[in-house]
């Protein structure tokens, strides 16, 4: 389980699928048993004491009432199409529940930044942008050739890295039908290989949870 901060107030925090259960219990016994709401994005939960738990469905689960259902949806295996890309790099898989199941890496060279000035540094700067669009170009065509045929069997389509990036290979017309797949999540990745993609199968099944204390008396 990680932790970290959230804009404008609260925690976010999150939670292997297998321990949602237990860590419901938890907030129910530091605060109260709480009440239940289903909202748009998964469950809220309203302590007594005036601390609220947002328990967000992990990509591609159905929407549920109550605690129960939302940790049967959790834990219920699922394919999910992942899609990491930065300039010059992408990695695109498929999971199904935990394993992943097809996976490739590809890596284009991409010209680092140069410290000259004046024309050389205008003609590095549209180098690097020509390579980096092709390095996406290509990417759009490796999602194309393993991600696109698996599209009807996928619950979700979870992206990371950078936005841009994965926006770009995204705005590809032959890309439309995982794009509309695609997670509202963007997990935070380093260069994307094979490792990388392999730990982000847990991340993108992990549930959110945004906490807020109750406020001090």
């Amino acid at each position: 389980m990680s932790s970290r901060p959230a804009a404008g107030g609260g925690r976010w925090v999150e939670v292997d699928p297998a321990r949602v259960g237990r860590w419901v219990e938890g907030f129910g016994e530091r605060h109260g048993p709480p009440s239940t709401t289903i909202q748009g994005y998964g469950l809220l939960l309203a302590a007594p004491d005036g601390a609220t738990a947002e328990l967000h469905s992990p990509p591609g689960a159905p929407a549920v009432p109550d605690v129960a259902g939302f940790v049967a949806a959790a834990t219920t295996p699922r394919r999910i199409g992942l899609l990491l890309a930065r300039k010059g790099a992408v990695a695109v898989g498929v999971a199904a529940g935990e394993e992943l199941t097809v996976s490739k890496v590809d890596t284009r060279y991409v010209q680092g930044r140069t410290a000259a000035g004046g024309w050389s540094q205008h003609r590095f700067a549209r180098r690097r942008d020509n390579q980096a669009k092709a390095a996406l170009g290509d990417a759009a065509d490796l999602a194309v050739r393993l991600l696109l045929p698996q599209a009807s069997t996928l619950a979700a389509v979870v992206c990371g890295g950078d936005r841009r990036a994965v926006d770009t290979v995204l705005a590809d017309r032959r890309l439309a039908p995982l794009a509309a797949l695609r997670a509202e999540r963007l997990l935070d990745v380093p260069e994307p290989r094979h490792a990388v993609l392999v730990s982000a199968i847990a991340a993108a099944r992990a549930v959110r949870i945004l906490v807020r204390d109750p406020d001090p008396a």
